[in-house]
């Protein structure tokens, strides 16, 4: 069977994604017994630091019978400028996949190409889409209207392709200069994606049944934190701006969160928070992908 990669949401299909949440399912109520991954080894290499991602892969790469290889990019030669379709070669023929967390989208592309075995991102600049799986799995129930406030980031970009595929309605909410990316945008409203922009949150969380947001300065962008901080004020999901939504309304967060910033602490600690959840079943969703690309 031909290998596949995962490097953005729109690799799956609806159904896929849907046979996705059902294996997740099964994993997270504990009726899943089998070790796919048995003998099998996952090499995760991290050029940014991270709790979530690493922890729930090496966690869930034990689960499923197989081995997670910890590879930072300072420790390995591909951080010292190792050309990466070597890499990627190389690693081909000693594990059997490939997670990787990274700054640049073309290096994961690139590394994809070049690998014989499946690739997956586990976060770029431009997208992070297991953690939007995850996102979606958590509120799999309440996917009708969408809300994203605040920086047009890697997850705003993955939150588009994900109602592109799924097709719910996703209505974000960022300042001038900070939307997401055009391209991903432009080929999402192309596809038929019921997705709009706008510079007023409250326009964008009116009779939302979902609302999400992130940090303002993702890694990297430390340096333009004060800068963001002035451009995004107005921005921060507060209570009342939670009011605006579905009564029933989940607020979501990728974590780490800045309180006070882009979330109030009574949100995110709030009744409508499923935060917790969601970080926990990037497990559950990423043992799933696991076992679908590598078993």
């Amino acid at each position: 069977m031909a290998k596949r990669d995962f490097l953005a949401v729109t690799d799956l299909t609806r159904d896929e994604i849907l046979r996705l949440f059902d294996l997740a399912k099964r994993m997270k109520a504990g009726g899943y017994r089998e070790t796919p991954l048995a003998r099998k080894t996952l090499a995760m290499i991290f050029a940014k630091s991270s709790t979530r991602t690493r922890v729930s892969f090496e966690v869930g790469t034990y689960q499923l019978g197989g081995h997670a290889l910890f590879l930072s990019s300072r420790d390995i030669q591909i951080g010292r400028g190792e050309p990466i379709p070597d890499t990627a070669r190389v690693l081909s023929r000693y594990v059997d996949g490939i997670m990787i967390r990274t700054f640049d989208h073309g290096e994961v592309e690139q590394l994809a190409h070049h690998a014989t075995i499946p690739v997956i991102n586990g976060l770029t600049d431009l997208s992070h889409p297991c953690q939007v799986l995850a996102d979606l799995f958590t509120v799999r129930e309440s996917l009708k209207r969408t809300a994203w406030v605040g920086d047009g980031n890697n997850m705003a970009n993955s939150w588009i392709e994900a109602a592109q595929v799924l097709g719910f309605e996703l209505q974000l909410a960022c300042p001038e200069g900070y939307e997401p990316n055009r391209a991903i945008f432009e080929r999402a409203k192309a596809a038929g994606a019921c997705i709009s922009i706008t510079e007023v949150p409250e326009e964008a969380v009116e009779g939302a049944h979902v609302v999400n947001t992130d940090v303002w300065a993702s890694m990297g962008q430390e340096g333009e934190a004060e800068s963001r901080r002035n451009a995004f004020r107005g921005y921060t999901v507060d209570a009342n701006l939670m009011k605006l939504a579905d009564p029933a309304a989940i607020f979501l967060h990728c974590l780490p969160a800045h309180r006070g910033e882009e979330v109030t602490a009574d949100v995110i600690e709030g009744a409508q928070s499923r935060v917790w959840d969601e970080a926990e079943n990037r497990l559950h969703v990423q043992k799933a992908l696991l076992a679908t690309l590598m078993g």
